[in-house]
């Protein structure tokens, strides 16, 4: 068995990232907490996979930009978390199970982004590598994928 036939623990590793067609927001995974919680991990891709991909400095950036803007416009943001392999982020909800909001909670802290005139706790009391930043690189990201809204869920 080969190992893109064999299931993996981790759900992205059994995703066809061949078959993708990025910018799009899809449900990676719905985990229930034993209390009743239940998290919602969405793959927010914004680069074709193993064609391009974000720079470190922008992708650090927009994580700073979208954990503090995201949590203005919705209380139910867990996390959200850039991709190793640099093509998006992961963002968790509790409690929230509209897709359509998803969307909505995204492109309005996209919108944030491109107005901002600094990137949130970029220095070295509050972040541990204050010298990665990039606003402009995370404005461009966040306009990029901002223009192909339309597209965001259509994952193949």
């Amino acid at each position: 068995m080969s190992t893109t036939e064999k299931k993996m623990n981790v759900e992205s590793f059994n995703l066809d990232h061949t078959k993708v067609k990025a910018p799009f927001v899809r449900l990676a995974g719905v985990k229930e907490g034993i209390n009743g919680d239940v998290i919602r991990k969405y793959d927010i891709r914004f680069c074709q996979p193993n064609r391009e991909h974000l720079e470190m400095p922008a992708i650090h950036s927009l994580e700073h930009m979208m954990a503090e803007f995201s949590r203005n416009h919705s209380d139910r943001i867990v996390d959200i978390s850039p991709m190793g392999c640099q093509t998006g982020y992961y963002m968790a909800l509790i409690n929230h199970d509209d897709y359509d909001d998803v969307l909505d909670i995204l492109e309005k802290t996209l919108n944030d982004v491109l107005t901002a005139d600094e990137v949130p706790a970029c220095n070295e009391v509050q972040c541990g590598w204050a010298a990665s930043h990039s606003l402009e690189g995370a404005k461009e990201a966040a306009k990029k994928m901002l223009e192909k809204r339309a597209e965001w869920t259509t994952v193949f």
